[in-house]
């Protein structure tokens, strides 16, 4: 391994314990790269899951449109609280329902329907029953786990990074059952941390779309 390349992995390290751990307070500084990411992940996987036999980034049009959509949700993140939190539940939904679909089939438009409206339920329901707070938690736990798990698969494990991307769940599960194990106690303890760390702690809603006009 080179220098540039551990270094890489130890700043993603460090930056998905923080995440795991302290997202909840970092929330309005995390949502445009998070808003980006998850934007670009959606698109992207969209065109791979209609069009590209369920391969990510295969093609110049899944690069494009993911992001195009990432670009939409950093700025729809960055301008509108119930935006960021209607996205961040939606990305739940979306991305767990992909996950879990991913372990016994194959990818395809069948997974990425059900994932799209299990993604619109999720962030109907953290909206309509005021869930942001705990929405947020559990993402940036469940967030901040899977960025160091994945770094370590890609560092110890040598697994490509694009790999990692298009079904992270099966891909850790098939190196080794420990990595799930790992995955479970780690995100529970980011999602118990935070809970206690932030009793107090609320995130101010916002519209800054009001302050330029």
């Amino acid at each position: 391994m080179t220098f540039e390349l551990l270094c890489m992995a130890l700043i993603a390290l460090f930056f998905g314990l923080v995440v795991a751990f302290s997202g909840y307070k970092l929330f309005l500084v995390l949502l445009p790269i998070w808003g980006f990411f998850a934007g670009f992940f959606l698109g992207a996987q969209t065109i791979a899951f209609i069009f590209d036999d369920g391969k990510f980034l295969a093609t110049a049009a899944a690069v494009v449109v993911g992001f195009v959509v990432g670009a939409i949700f950093a700025i729809l993140s960055y301008l509108f609280y119930v935006a960021a939190v209607a996205l961040i539940g939606y990305w739940a939904g979306y991305a767990a329902t992909v996950g879990i679909f991913g372990l016994f089939m194959d990818p395809g438009f069948l997974i990425w329907i059900i994932a799209v409206v299990v993604g619109i339920v999720v962030a109907g329901v953290v909206l309509r029953f005021n869930l942001a707070k705990i929405a947020i938690i559990i993402i940036t736990a469940v967030g901040g786990t899977s960025l160091v798990i994945y770094t370590l698969l890609a560092v110890f494990r040598g697994v490509a990074y694009v790999s990692l991307l298009e079904n992270p769940v099966k891909l850790a599960i098939d190196n080794s059952f420990w990595w799930l194990i790992f995955f479970l106690i780690m995100a529970v303890l980011g999602i118990v941390g935070q809970i206690q760390a932030n009793k107090g702690f609320e995130v101010e809603t916002y519209n800054r779309m009001e302050g330029m006009m």
